[in-house]
């Protein structure tokens, strides 16, 4: 198999959802993943502003990085490291992911957008709250 088989399975995936976005954080791309985990059909997305699916609360934020990324190329979650954050589903509600960032660049190696690879972990931290609040209560204070 050779690298480019291999990408084009893994952006065809609806496993996780792969996002590209512009330097002004205008959705590019949108895989059958980021269909399955949000709810927006690609031709929904694609050309949105990230907004689509960042809870108002993590706006300003979110924002903050991303500009700072674009000016630096530099982010504390650019190594590989996963950061975990709120968003939101088509229907409004919260869900929880993990993902990383991948920024893509020209031939000058000036920063043109970033991709990033996205998990739901809704299930799991619900899991995790439910057993924090079983133990609060089995040991109490």
């Amino acid at each position: 198999m050779d690298a480019s088989s291999i990408a084009a399975a893994l952006l065809d995936s609806p496993a996780d959802a792969i996002i590209a976005t512009d330097r002004n954080g205008t959705i590019t791309f949108w895989n059958p993943g980021a269909v399955r985990i949000f709810g927006h059909r690609a031709d929904e997305a694609i050309g949105q502003s990230l907004d689509l699916i960042l809870p108002e609360n993590q706006r300003a934020r979110h924002w903050a990085g991303y500009r700072e990324m674009m000016l630096t190329g530099q982010s504390r979650y650019s190594g590989g490291d996963v950061l975990a954050v709120p968003a939101l589903h088509r229907d409004g509600r919260r869900i929880s992911l993990e993902f990383t960032i991948v920024p893509l660049t020209d031939a000058s190696g000036r920063i043109t957008g970033l991709t990033s690879v996205l998990r739901d972990v809704t299930a799991r931290f619900e899991e995790i709250r439910q057993l924090r609040r079983e133990a609060a209560v089995a040991s109490p204070t």
